[in-house]
């Protein structure tokens, strides 16, 4: 009970600060659109025979969506109207490129090479019309693209590890993969935390990595993108002036930001943001307050979670930014991952609808330019 009331009080807490409103905003922010992960079912049962990749939901599930991973989330979300009739949309922090795994190898691992995920999606056994997907997806409303980074992937730590054969690093380059880890926390075969960094030097690696990934993002959806979820919650406010140069006003992310420290390996300053907070380019945070993770913790009761969580937010008028990553909407590592999940999303949507039936579905974008006009 005693531990019932300390959350209580912390929820509360946390959603005191910053900008608020009487409408019932209801956001679902959804990060690795574009991003590989687990190539197919054989290569993770291949896989499965001398590493525990399943202990890690990420690479048990995830893998790039399929044109049927796309079709069954798009008929759940458009059969979910808000108060104005608009159907439930996921913003879709997406990431740009992929290694091209073919040219680094020719390279002996000298060099890094990427390509545009629309051509990774050629390559995959039921992806070749995804793309028309995500622009179907687009155009009715349910599905809106944003920037998560050029790729997911630390390409200074990577490259370093292929050269110098560390770990399961090779292996996983051998089937297209850029991460076996076993867990989330950072070691020599994860390299998910792409704007980590240890030496100042390769702050402008990372900022031209930004610049060619939002002018991907442009070319390829036809419009900028208004906010930016950096990959890990990691970032340096070093790098916050050239996403405003590209067009990035807003971010999306948790309490907590974790600015790199250079020569300290690994490790991270904290800075607590909240929803509508200005930095000093007057760039706005906008803060994740629930999440929807069933794949990675399938006993854990989301739909009850969020809308507890929903009363506090609502009540002091605060958007309820609901965290999903994609890995919950994939069914072509595992169909039953997907079947299930859709099945709790629509249960929670449904449940959300009900209490508060004056409930609007917002993208992230569409929130952050509604906050900068207030």
């Amino acid at each position: 009970m005693i531990k019932n009331i300390k959350q209580s009080i912390t929820r509360n807490l946390l959603n005191l600060p910053g900008w608020r409103t009487k409408r019932k905003i209801v956001v679902i922010e959804s990060d690795d659109w574009g991003s590989i992960r687990m190539p197919s079912r054989e290569v993770y049962d291949t896989l499965l025979k001398t590493i525990r990749v399943d202990k890690l939901s990420y690479n048990r599930y995830d893998s790039l969506a399929s044109e049927e991973d796309l079709g069954a989330l798009y008929e759940l979300l458009s059969s979910v109207k808000d108060k104005n009739g608009k159907p439930a949309i996921i913003t879709a922090n997406t990431i740009m490129s992929n290694p091209d795994f073919d040219k680094i190898r020719q390279s002996h691992f000298q060099e890094y090479y990427y390509e545009p995920f629309t051509e990774t999606l050629k390559r995959y056994p039921k992806h070749l019309h995804s793309f028309e997907m995500w622009q179907e997806g687009m155009r009715s409303g349910v599905f809106r693209p944003q920037f998560h980074g050029r790729e997911h992937l630390n390409v200074h730590r990577w490259m370093k590890a292929l050269q110098n054969d560390v770990g399961n690093t090779r292996m996983a380059f051998d089937y297209g993969m850029y991460d076996l880890s076993t867990s989330l926390e950072i070691s020599e075969n994860s390299f998910m935390d792409a704007l980590n960094f240890e030496s100042v030097d390769e702050l402008n690696l990372q900022k031209k990595s930004i610049q060619e990934g939002l002018n991907l993002f442009a070319n390829i959806f036809g419009y900028k993108s208004f906010s930016f979820i950096a990959p890990c919650y990691r970032w340096s406010n070093e790098l916050n002036n050239v996403l405003k140069e590209s067009g990035v006003y807003a971010f999306q992310g948790g309490w907590y930001q974790l600015v790199p420290n250079p020569g300290k390996e690994h490790k991270f300053k904290r800075a607590f943001h909240y929803t509508g907070q200005r930095n000093k380019i007057d760039q706005l945070y906008m803060i994740r307050n629930a999440s929807f993770e069933p794949s990675i913790n399938p006993n854990f009761d989301y739909v009850n979670d969020t809308l507890k969580r929903a009363e506090i937010i609502f009540r002091w008028g605060k958007p309820l930014v609901i965290t999903s990553h994609r890995l919950n909407y994939i069914g072509c590592i595992d169909e039953l991952n997907r079947s299930r999940n859709l099945k709790l999303l629509k249960d929670l949507l449904d449940s959300l609808k009900k209490r508060w039936p004056e409930i609007e579905f917002l993208s992230s974008d569409e929130l952050g330019k509604l906050i900068y006009k207030d």
